[in-house]
């Protein structure tokens, strides 16, 4: 087919990657605007566009795509590029813009979305990192049929995965997207005799956009939610805590930890041990063992080596 493609991510990339290796031709690519990264926070282009570069696949980077909006000239631009592509279809992943109407109706086969979750549930911005933190066993990639809605189409195609004990957001994404590549081939090679599904009315939830205020770690919560979080907030945004030195006060970042059931009678943040096996620490319910820290400016270490440099005492409290 004739594709155009919308997408921003990795995650998206991947899925691109996958249709161009199956033999369609991307004749379009919708993406976010560059955005400055890194040390000297230069812009930099999406995954999706650098792709589009080194394959010579023409690209628009529409600031919004509603015609009434606040950048209508860059939404008229984007519709007159997508009508002249002359696309059967468009698949839409990871993108970050609204679809308005126009987009919905201009492609004959309409806009396929390809959705990290087993919808209804985690429609919404960040359903690999809710399903961690939510403790969810199962996930997977919808393959959507889009309409005006906020993750609301008909079904179209499902793939699970397992979620592992010891997954995290980097890691279940990496996994995902391999997946999501392979659902939208698969889908698209059957699109004329695939049903459509309309979503259950029940278990419907929201994956709400990660917020950065939600690293700071609050002890009094159990350690089993606490280790979920740290695995659904790996890389970003990370969980942290305060940490008060002879130089002052310092945040440190975790990216391991193991729940322990275990009854301690001390207050939620105070440090029970500390050796090379983790770092314990007292919670609202069981102890977290931190296995995996980071201090400002260092590198993710282990607790026998993090403890070399930053040695902390039984009775001591990573709390503000």
């Amino acid at each position: 087919m004739r594709l155009i493609f919308a997408g921003t991510p990795e995650f998206a990339q991947v899925a691109m990657a996958a249709l161009h290796a199956a033999g369609h031709e991307i004749v379009l690519v919708l993406t976010q605007p560059d955005r400055p990264a890194g040390r000297g926070m230069k812009l930099q282009p999406s995954p999706v566009k650098q792709w589009a570069l080194d394959h010579a696949v023409p690209v628009a980077q529409p600031r919004s795509l509603r015609l009434d909006g606040k950048y209508p000239e860059d939404a008229a631009a984007a519709r007159d590029t997508s009508l002249a592509a002359h696309a059967d279809a468009m698949v839409v992943a990871a993108y970050g813009l609204i679809l308005p109407q126009w987009v919905l109706d201009l492609p004959p086969k309409g806009c396929l979305n390809i959705h990290a979750s087993l919808l209804p549930r985690w429609r919404g911005a960040a359903p690999i990192h809710r399903a961690i933190e939510a403790g969810d066993t199962q996930t997977g990639i919808t393959i959507m049929q889009m309409d005006a809605g906020l993750d609301t189409g008909d079904m179209l195609l499902v793939m699970s995965c397992p979620i592992a004990q010891d997954d995290t957001t980097a890691v279940l994404h990496d996994r995902l997207a391999v997946l999501g590549g392979q659902a939208i081939v698969e889908a698209l090679a059957a699109l004329d005799r695939l049903s459509r599904q309309t979503q259950p009315t029940e278990g419907v939830n929201y994956a709400h956009k990660i917020d950065k205020a939600e690293a700071a770690l609050d002890w009094a919560l159990s350690a089993d939610v606490l280790a979920r979080r740290i695995r659904a907030f790996d890389p970003f945004p990370g969980m942290t805590v305060p940490l008060t030195t002879a130089s002052g006060v310092e945040t440190l970042k975790l990216w391991q930890a193991v729940a322990e059931v275990t009854q301690q009678q001390l207050q939620a943040g105070t440090v029970l041990s500390a050796d090379a096996s983790g770092v314990r620490v007292a919670c609202g319910e069981g102890v977290l063992c931190l296995t995996q820290l980071q201090r400002p400016g260092g590198k993710r270490l282990g607790a026998a080596d993090f403890l070399r440099g930053c040695p902390l005492q039984p009775g001591q409290r990573l709390a503000a």
